[in-house]
């Protein structure tokens, strides 16, 4: 992994002065949608993970170069294939004064994969934790399993007293509904405290003075607004009222650049846009009739039937990548023989719909979140339009992600928006577990509508467990080839990272998308 993205951090990093200047300030910053939840167990929404890192830490973490370095845990070793030990690092206290210790790992990890906790599959290899004392525990898994500190980045450690308290030891779920003490309050060990939370409003964070690691921001504080209306943030972002906006509207970009005391920077991101579908035997569109999606001529259609150069022209202003895969090219999978898209052909999809049985084309739901990716409204109106003319009636609906996902995730939608950056492991395994393999409580999580295929649950077990990084690649490839010839997803393109700011603020930018204010400075 490090290989595929060392040349592209190349070029990602704006470097940190070393100087830390004697005034700092707050950090006042938007994008277009809220956290989800703060309970770090209770979503997969890679946004709403970046800001709770701001307030917890994990075992491991990755640095300014996205390697894997030690966190909350000093060192590990495996003990056996199925045995983990990580050894803790000691004098490390929660924010509300509770010391650090492995029964906080051991209630975090019990937590973590616990049947409701919807962020399950991101430590799926996971089956179990033990105490071995008081500063060391292992971590028991299924079976080896090559990516287990990939995983881990992106699992926060939780105070087991504070849980106990409030009544939180078992995990919030937004897409079920339950709720904890954790969804709106936090208690971590990281950079940053939660001071407030007003949802759809406000977070208001303060400096950790006693964080266990040496600071490289220099800020006070950090308030994050988030800010539905494109016009409505950018405005604040020019009259001073913010000091960045991420990501910034690409129709923004020169008028934000050409402004003084602000700046743009742009760089690749590892999200790729894609539309799922929905294999059940009836479409919520039409219940009682067939699933037309179910015929892979219908699938190839709807994809014959998507102009994605107009999209990538004209919605996302030339700053995307067309694509036909489901991992970007520096994500370990990749393979640019399968990343091929199937091309714009009215007249090819018309056929295919004629010989699947639907010459009159066919209804269909068509849903989109509104404040989660750059134009992603205005990508799902265009897809309708471009489906218009192949015969396919498009009933379109939009939503806030708060709502979007939980209906998602319940597989209410017939097709429907994902993006996906291959986190927490920078893997393409990430989306063979989540996205390909079928939903059985320990695969598919992120597959909620019923698609099925045996030999990619078969090729994600043996990927799984595989460690010769040879042979799961390749395992990786097939699964991702019998995903494009089966038009299993629509992928659309890769979107970019697009922040801007004031001049006055150093930020590191990275293609995972992560706003990682522990890195800011400003002047």
């Amino acid at each position: 992994m490090k290989n595929y993205l060392k040349a592209l951090l190349a070029g990602l990093v704006i470097l940190v002065p070393l100087a830390t200047p004697s005034l700092a300030k707050t950090l006042r910053w938007s994008s277009a949608g809220d956290v989800i939840s703060y309970d770090p167990n209770a979503q997969v929404d890679s946004f709403t993970q970046s800001v709770q890192n701001m307030v917890y830490d994990g075992l491991v973490r990755r640095n300014k170069d996205l390697a894997i370095e030690p966190a909350l845990a000093t060192s590990w070793e495996v003990i056996e294939p199925t045995r983990w030990r990580f050894h803790l690092r000691q004098g490390v206290k929660f924010h509300e004064g509770q010391p650090f210790n492995a029964d906080d790992v051991v209630a975090t990890i019990q937590r973590q994969i616990d049947p409701g906790a919807r962020n399950r599959e991101n430590l799926s290899a996971v089956i179990g934790v033990e105490k071995v004392d008081e500063y060391t525990v292992d971590l028991i898994l299924r079976g080896p399993y090559p990516l287990l500190l990939n995983d881990l980045t992106a699992i926060y450690m939780m105070s087991k007293p504070w849980m106990a308290e409030h009544d939180a030891l078992k995990p919030g779920n937004a897409s079920t509904g339950v709720t904890t003490y954790a969804s709106n309050h936090a208690n971590g060990t990281g950079a940053f405290k939660l001071v407030s939370y007003e949802p759809d409003s406000r977070s208001v964070f303060a400096v950790n003075e006693n964080w266990w690691d040496k600071p490289q921001h220099n800020l006070t504080g950090v308030e994050f607004r988030p800010i539905a209306s494109d016009a409505t943030r950018v405005a604040a972002l020019l009259s001073g009222e913010l000091d960045m906006i991420a990501p910034v509207p690409l129709q923004d970009i020169d008028r934000i650049s050409n402004t003084p005391g602000l700046k743009v920077v742009e760089n690749p991101s590892l999200r790729e846009i894609f539309l799922g579908l929905n294999f059940r035997p009836e479409l919520h569109a039409a219940p009682g009739k067939p699933n037309p999606l179910l015929n892979v001529k219908v699938r190839q259609a709807l994809w014959h039937a998507i102009d994605l150069n107009s999209i990538q022209k004209r919605l996302m202003r030339g700053k995307s990548r067309v694509s036909g895969m489901l991992v970007a090219p520096e994500v370990t999978g990749y393979d640019k023989s399968i990343d091929v898209p199937l091309a714009y052909d009215v007249k090819e999809a018309k056929s295919l719909l004629a010989d699947a049985g639907y010459p009159n084309g066919f209804k269909v739901g068509l849903a989109c979140p509104n404040d989660r990716y750059i134009a992603d409204e205005q990508i799902c109106l265009a897809i309708a339009s471009m489906w218009a003319k192949a015969g396919v009636q498009t009933d379109v609906s939009v939503e806030s992600k708060t709502t979007y996902f939980p209906r998602m995730d319940k597989g209410d939608l017939d097709i429907y928006m994902l993006g996906w950056a291959s986190l927490p492991p920078m893997d393409g395994y990430s989306v063979l577990q989540a996205l390909l393999a079928t939903n059985d409580g320990n695969f598919g999580g992120s597959n909620p509508n019923g698609l099925s295929d045996p030999k990619i649950d078969a090729l994600a077990r043996s990927a799984s467990v595989e460690l010769d990084e040879g042979k799961r690649v390749a395992m990786l490839k097939d699964a991702f080839k019998i995903a494009h010839d089966e038009a299993l997803y629509l992928p659309l393109h890769q979107q970019p990272v697009a922040w801007a700011m004031s001049d006055k603020v150093d930020m590191p930018q990275f293609p995972d998308e992560y706003v990682r204010p522990w890195f800011a400075q400003m002047k």
